[in-house]
C-alpha cells in the first residue's frame, strides 16, 4: 500500500545481491510502495570488489546502500559445522547456497533494527528454496518483522520478463540475455541454474557455466599432491602453512578448481516440493569433505562413525530445509563437536582430472592397530578366539533355522529354499 504525501516514508531493507532479480526489485518497490530503500549486499564471499554493487542500487534507486563483509563469520561459524557434521544434501549437494542464507538474513536483520526498519525484501522466487531459509530465519531471529517477497506478488514470471521490465525503465541489467544463468556465489561454492539446464536431458554447457573450475578434461596432464592438516575436524593448514579459514578455502578452492574438482549436475528435491536441476562448483569444499572422511575413518570407532553418519543425514535436512536457528541443530552440533575431539591429523590426497585419489592419512589418535590388522598373528588378536564370536554372533540366526527345522516350516534365505 502507497504512503500518503504527508507521512514519512517507511524503509524496507532489501537483501541485495546486484544480479538481475533483486536489481529489478528496487524499481518495483519504488514504483508500487512509497518505501525507502535499503539495500544491503552481505558478502560471504564474493570475487570482486564490492563497491560497484553500492553503486548499482543507489543508481537503480535505493537511498542508502551497505556492503556488510562477512567472510570470516561464515567460514567459521557456518561451513565448518556442516564440515564437522559431514552434511550432505541427498548424497550429493554441499549445502553451498543452504548454509550462507541464514548468515545472511541475521545481518539483514541487525541493519534493520540498525536504520529503525522492521521490513525485509528477499528476490528468493516463489519456486525455490531460498524464500523459505530466509524467512524461517527472519521468523527465529525477528518474529515481528514484515517479509516482502516480489517474485510472490508481481507479474513478471521469468528472468526474461525481469530484463524487459529494466530495459522500459532505462536501467541497465547486469547480465547478458544469451548467458542470463541464475548464479550464486560465496567462499564454498558456484550454483548454476536456468537456459539448458532446465531440462534434465541436455548437457550442461560448460564452455559458458565454470568459473571455479577446469573442465577434467582441461586440467593439467600431471597430478597434484595437496596435503590438509586438521585440528579436531577443523582444517588449520594446507601443505603445512598455517592459513586462515578463508584464506585455506580460497586455496584449495585454486588447487581443486585447476584439476576439476567438484563439478556437480544434480536434480534434488527442493522444500516446496517439486525437482530442480542444478550444476555447482566446488573445488575446495569437495576437497574438505574428502580428507576430513578419511581422517574420520582412522580415528572414530564403529559405533560413534555410524551414528554420526545417520546425523550428518539429518543435519543437512535442517540446513537445506532453512532450519538452522533451531533446538535440534544446536543438540546435533553438540554432538557432532564431541566426536571431533580426536579428529586430528594430516590428509594427503592426489588431484587429477577431477579425481581425488587418497594418498596417506595419518593421527595421533588414530584407532588403527597395524599388529591387529596385519596377517600375522599378534599378542592382541588370536584367530582362534574368532569362532566363538561367530557363534554367539549368529546364534539368533541359529535359533531361528532350529525352530524352523522343528515345526517343519520353511526357511527363505537369500532368494533359496532350505
Amino acid at each position: 500500500m502507497k504512503q500518503s504525501e504527508n507521512s514519512q516514508p517507511e524503509k524496507v531493507v532489501l537483501a541485495y545481491s546486484g544480479g538481475l532479480d533483486t536489481t529489478t526489485i528496487i524499481p518495483w518497490l519504488k514504483e508500487n510502495y512509497a518505501y525507502e530503500i535499503i539495500a544491503v549486499c552481505v558478502n560471504v564471499g564474493m570475487p570482486d570488489d564490492m563497491t560497484y554493487l553500492k553503486e548499482r542500487a543507489l543508481a537503480s534507486g535505493a537511498s542508502k546502500a551497505f556492503v556488510v563483509d562477512v567472510q570470516a563469520e561464515f567460514v567459521s561459524d557456518y561451513i565448518f559445522p556442516c564440515l564437522k557434521a559431514g552434511a550432505v544434501y541427498e548424497g550429493y549437494y554441499l549445502l553451498g547456497t543452504a548454509m550462507a542464507r541464514p548468515l545472511i538474513a541475521q545481518k539483514l536483520i541487525e541493519i534493520a533494527r540498525q536504520e529503525g526498519s522492521t521490513i525485509i525484501c528477499h528476490g528468493a522466487t516463489g519456486k525455490g528454496n531460498d524464500q523459505v531459509r530466509f524467512e524461517l530465519a527472519i521468523q527465529a531471529l525477528a518474529p515481528d518483522f514484515k517479509i516482502i517477497a516480489p517474485w510472490r506478488l508481481w507479474s513478471i514470471q521469468s528472468r526474461e520478463d525481469a530484463i524487459a521490465y529494466l530495459e522500459s525503465k532505462g536501467i541497465e541489467y547486469p547480465v547478458k540475455k544469451e548467458q542470463s544463468y541464475s548464479r550464486d556465489q560465496n567462499l564454498w561454492h558456484l550454483s548454476h541454474e536456468g537456459l539448458e539446464l532446465e531440462n534434465p536431458a541436455n548437457a550442461p554447457n560448460y564452455e559458458h557455466l565454470l568459473q571455479l573450475s577446469s573442465t577434467p578434461q582441461q586440467a593439467p596432464a600431471e597430478g597434484e599432491l595437496v596435503e590438509i592438516a586438521f585440528e579436531q575436524g577443523i582444517p588449520t593448514q594446507v601443505n603445512g602453512v598455517a592459513l586462515s579459514p578463508e584464506d585455506l578455502l580460497i586455496e584449495l578452492n585454486t588447487l581443486g578448481g585447476k584439476h576439476g574438482i567438484g563439478i556437480l549436475d544434480m536434480v534434488e528435491n527442493r522444500v516446496v516440493g517439486l525437482k530442480a536441476r542444478g550444476v555447482y562448483e566446488t573445488p575446495g569444499g569437495t576437497l574438505l569433505y574428502r580428507a576430513h572422511g578419511l581422517l574420520e575413518q582412522l580415528c572414530l570407532d564403529a559405533q560413534t562413525k555410524s551414528m554420526k553418519q545417520q546425523i550428518a543425514i539429518k543435519y543437512s535436512e535442517l540446513v537445506y530445509g532453512g532450519l538452522w536457528f533451531t533446538p535440534l541443530r544446536e543438540a546435533l552440533d553438540a554432538f557432532v563437536d564431541a566426536t571431533q575431539k580426536t579428529v586430528t591429523g594430516t590428509v594427503k590426497l592426489m588431484l587429477y582430472k577431477g579425481n581425488i585419489i587418497p594418498a596417506g592419512v595419518q593421527s595421533p589418535y588414530s584407532l588403527y592397530d597395524q599388529e591387529l590388522a596385519s596377517f600375522t598373528t599378534g599378542e592382541l588378536y588370536r584367530h582362534s578366539d574368532a569362532e566363538g564370536f561367530i557363534t554367539l554372533y549368529g546364534l539368533p540366526s541359529k535359533v531361528r533355522a532350529l525352530m524352523h527345522q522343528k515345526t517343519g516350516q520353511t526357511a527363505e534365505l537369500a532368494g533359496a529354499t532350505v
